[in-house]
């Protein structure tokens, strides 16, 4: 017997785990078992409507009154299962006209298999509309399937959106012959979206000289993709660049922030006693906690270097309709480091890491110590690893830190 409430419930649920999914991916907290936990729930919930069958679709339908990317992962899903192309068809339109929604199309085109993709992609691909060719291209990125862009079909093409999306895949797939182009198109005076993914590839594939000074623009200026440039370029600098740039951050008290996450990434050890120095100080003592971290590999719960938050302290927007600050905290989920015990932890261990060396989580960069970040690190060490693995080895494919955790311990079983 189909109860109501209870396929509301699925519907709802589905929604709001699909809608917080993005978040969960880039969260400071996520492990790959975290990932999988929750990815598991989202699949049960998925598949509670499924077996509803027809009943369901009134509920979920419902969702859509105010699109969002929770509703629209479910439906599109949903389709996609059913190889229902008509309703793939209006929810590409809906996702097209409504942006918020889109991110949950993609998440959707992502989650399932590739066999159920079959014709989906290629109509896609060929549509005469550039939302359609730019989700197209989308998509195959997304499982890392190249979509024709050896051919450089869409590396030419008259919308801006397509060809920037063209550029981002050929990082992400590894296609490292189209190298030169991407270093050249990052160049030149083509549409920023387009320049800076073009350095962002061009980066990856291993021509850093032609990159890294855009990069480092981008990550040191507000706007789109800031954090994603600040973060490749540090992973690429040398440790006097690196040191220089983070020196300019330093003058600026309003990008403090950012000359933390800096100093982690760039992996040099003689930055621990500054960060030891700005775990004093509660507004940024869990970011100056993490970015130890990232040098030291040291584990704040296994290693009991944690404790507990400031008395009186409230993380994000509290219940109070006078209290102005509505921003969501940038740190939830980082420990509060006990300074004094970390203090002794790095008077123990610090013989062992040499000032000018970068270290991350622990070690030198190599192959074998990202795989091992990658299955048992935190989501944003993990998304570091990722990129390390295309740093050491230009042409090798990002790993999709995003994919369903299945998929990603399965690609995982298959790189060790």
């Amino acid at each position: 017997m189909i109860v109501a409430n209870v396929i509301q419930q699925h519907a709802d649920d589905a929604a709001a785990l699909a809608a917080a999914r993005h978040l969960t991916t880039h969260a400071a907290y996520t492990t790959m078992d975290r990932l999988r936990r929750a990815d598991h729930r989202l699949r049960a919930h998925l598949d509670g409507l499924k077996e509803a069958g027809e009943e369901a679709s009134a509920f979920c339908e419902a969702q859509l009154e105010a699109p969002s990317s929770g509703a629209m992962f479910i439906l599109a899903v949903d389709a996609l299962e059913k190889f229902d192309q008509a309703r793939l068809g209006q929810l590409v339109a809906i996702a097209h006209a409504v942006p918020e929604a889109r991110s949950g199309l993609l998440s959707a085109f992502g989650w399932v298999e590739r066999i159920q993709l079959q014709g989906t992609v290629a109509t896609l691909l060929g549509d005469r509309d550039g939302f359609r060719r730019m989700l197209g291209i989308a998509i195959c990125a997304i499982h890392r399937v190249d979509p024709g862009i050896v051919s450089r079909q869409y590396l030419r093409d008259p919308d801006n959106a397509v060809r920037a999306r063209a550029f981002q895949a050929v990082g992400e797939l590894g296609l490292r012959d189209l190298a030169p182009l991407c270093a050249a198109t990052a160049q030149g005076g083509e549409d920023d979206e387009i320049r800076f993914w073009s350095a962002w590839s061009a980066a990856l594939l291993g021509d850093h000289k032609s990159s890294l000074d855009l990069l480092t623009s981008r990550g040191l200026s507000s706007g789109n993709h800031r954090g994603r440039a600040f973060r490749l370029a540090t992973q690429i600098m040398s440790a006097t660049r690196s040191k220089a740039v983070l020196q300019s951050v330093a003058s600026d008290p309003e990008q403090f922030r950012w000359l933390i996450q800096g100093s982690g990434i760039a992996g040099d050890p003689t930055y621990i006693p500054w960060l030891i120095k700005r775990m004093q100080d509660p507004a940024t003592a869990r970011l100056a906690g993490e970015a130890f971290t990232l040098i030291t590999g040291a584990d704040f719960g296994e290693n009991a270097l944690d404790r507990p938050a400031p008395e009186g302290f409230e993380s994000g927007p509290n219940d109070n309709p006078d209290d102005p600050n509505v921003d969501m905290d940038p740190d939830d989920g980082l420990p509060w480091p006990d300074v004094e015990k970390i203090e002794q932890w790095w008077a123990a261990n610090a013989a062992r890491f040499q000032p000018g060396t970068r270290y991350f989580m622990g070690a030198p960069v190599t192959r074998e110590h990202c795989i091992n970040v990658l299955k048992n690190g935190y989501q944003r060490q993990r998304i570091l690893a990722a990129h390390y693995l295309c740093l050491l080895e230009p042409g090798t494919t990002l790993f999709n830190t995003s994919a369903p955790a299945w998929r990603q311990q399965r690609l995982l079983a298959q790189m060790a």
